[in-house]
C-alpha cells in the first residue's frame, strides 16, 4: 500500500508563487508516474500536471502550462509543484496522485493512489 501526504498549501496573493510537496511511502513508487489534481467545491477533479518515472516525460494541463512545474526525487520519494504567477481562479484542494504507468491522458478514474489533499487559496 502507498501513502501520499501533501504539503505546502496555503494563502498566497495573485501573482505570487507556492511550492507543494508530495510525499510517498509505504512501498517504493518504481515506474509509477506521480502528478497532481485540483478540485473545486462544487466541481469535477480536474487533471494539473504529472510526470514520469524517470521526468523523461511531463504533461500539463493547458491552464497552467508556463506557470506551474512539476519535479520529483524518487530519492525521496517526493514529487514538487512549483507554482507561479498564481490566479484567483487555481484556488483549489490540490491532490497528488500516483499511477502505474507514465502519466499520460490521467483522469481520475484511472489513479491507483491519492493523496487527502492541500488548500491552495489566492486571493485578488
Amino acid at each position: 500500500q502507498v501513502q501520499l501526504e501533501e504539503s505546502g498549501g496555503g494563502l498566497v496573493q495573485a501573482g505570487g508563487s507556492l511550492r507543494l510537496s508530495c510525499a510517498a511511502s509505504g512501498r517504493t513508487l518504481r515506474s509509477y508516474a506521480m502528478g497532481w489534481f485540483r478540485q473545486v467545491p462544487g466541481k469535477e477533479r480536474e487533471f494539473v500536471g504529472a510526470m514520469s518515472w524517470n521526468g523523461g516525460s511531463t504533461y500539463y494541463a493547458d491552464s497552467v502550462k508556463g506557470r506551474f512545474t512539476i519535479s520529483r526525487d524518487n530519492t525521496k520519494n517526493t514529487v514538487y509543484l512549483q507554482m507561479t504567477s498564481l490566479k484567483p481562479e487555481d484556488t483549489a484542494v490540490y491532490y497528488c496522485a500516483a499511477n502505474w504507468d507514465d502519466g499520460r491522458a490521467w483522469s481520475t478514474k484511472a489513479i491507483r493512489y491519492w493523496g487527502k489533499g492541500t488548500l491552495v487559496t489566492v486571493s485578488s
